[in-house]
């Protein structure tokens, strides 16, 4: 009976989400599903590791394919930036390295906050 109610709550907070918190929602599962795919490997669970990186390659897909970049300079840089995450996440699962993941975690963690930033100063 929860988690039905969890479920259709999740799923409405999605579907009635502006464009605005659908682009937060991503980088907070990027740093989500990159911390489990670290704990993963860790934990050496291979495919849980493997399903988390590849969860976080898709949200870089879908924050690239989102960005539009004939809007300006910054656009390019941050596809370029997106561009070399997702290229890691790429290495850090076809190796398993925890180097990686530990050099890009932050990358995303200043992305999150950046873009929190953002929409707080774009709703004043």
């Amino acid at each position: 009976m929860y988690s039905n109610g969890y479920n259709v709550y999740k799923s409405n907070s999605v579907n009635y989400a502006s464009k605005e918190q659908l682009l937060l929602m991503l980088v907070e599962g990027a740093v989500k599903f990159c911390k489990i795919a670290r704990q993963a490997i860790i934990d050496k669970d291979i495919k849980k590791a493997n399903d988390a990186l590849i969860r976080t390659q898709d949200i870089f897909s879908e924050l690239m394919i989102s960005l539009d970049t004939t809007v300006g300079e910054w656009a390019v840089q941050l596809f370029r930036v997106y561009q070399f995450i997702k290229d890691k996440l790429i290495e850090a699962n076809m190796n398993k390295s925890l180097e990686i993941i530990d050099e890009i975690i932050p990358l995303i963690e200043d992305i999150n906050e950046t873009w929190k930033e953002a929409y707080k100063i774009a709703k004043k």
